[in-house]
């Protein structure tokens, strides 16, 4: 009348050589996927100059979309189809193309065919005057001549196909394209999108010196000490436009 009592499950006693294979298994995707994400999605840039001030600031920490461009699948050497193509106005995150060990940071201002010219500090595009950013920046009212320095005289220049045109905010103290030339698009990396972090240059902090084991410490205190002043708190999570 009553059924049969089913045996129970003996569950599997996990030894700890298992434990850690699970460990490193998880560990592993989730360290996969990291990269991924950096290499494909989103990356984080820190701003070391000041060559796009007062648009980033050195000491901004920024992200990047690497996807809207068609960013590099890991480990392979392909490029997921690109959302669209970089145009005027983009903040671009690019690899330097006289050292593409380093990382760039400019605006594009003009894309393939379109011409480029600079009178009298006034960037011109395709014979119309390009409006300089919000927070561009002139620091020096002197005009340099033509042909002896391209910063505030510079063209007429087509810019050639398959590369971009890149000019710095700060137009007065900026190393661009007016200096080395266009950007292959190649060496796009992506558009900056928003500041996740700032933290203000601060010439009294200590400096970490290998031949000095107490720099550490001293750094790390005075930067606690100083943290609330260090912090640009108005630039966290600023859209970057």
């Amino acid at each position: 009348m009553f059924g049969k009592k089913k045996p129970a499950v003996k569950k599997e006693k996990k030894t700890a050589l298992m434990i850690v294979r699970e460990y490193v298994e998880s560990f592993g995707v989730a360290l996969i996927m990291a990269l991924i994400i950096k290499c494909s999605v989103v990356e984080a840039y820190k701003i070391p100059s000041g060559s796009m001030e007062d648009t980033l600031l050195v000491g901004d920490f920024l992200l990047a979309n690497k996807f809207i461009y068609g960013s590099k699948i890991p480990l392979l050497p392909f490029h997921l189809p690109a959302l669209r193509e970089p145009k005027p106005g983009d903040i671009v995150i690019f690899k330097y193309p006289q050292n593409q060990k380093v990382n760039y940071i400019k605006r594009c201002v003009a894309t393939e065919g379109q011409i480029v010219e600079i009178k009298n500090k006034v960037l011109y595009v395709d014979g119309k005057i390009f409006p300089d950013p919000s927070h561009a920046k002139y620091t020096d009212i002197s005009n340099r001549a033509p042909g002896r320095d391209p910063r505030d005289n510079f063209g007429p220049y087509r810019v050639p196909k398959g590369h971009l045109f890149m000019m710095g905010d700060n137009r007065d103290n900026s190393a661009d394209s007016r200096y080395w030339g266009p950007l292959p698009r190649e060496l796009v990396l992506g558009e900056a999108m928003l500041i996740h972090w700032s933290w203000a240059p601060d010439p009294n902090a200590p400096i970490i010196s290998a031949v000095d084991p107490l720099s550490i410490p001293k750094n790390i205190g005075y930067n606690i000490v100083h943290f609330p002043q260090r912090v640009r708190w108005n630039r966290i999570l600023n859209v970057i436009r």
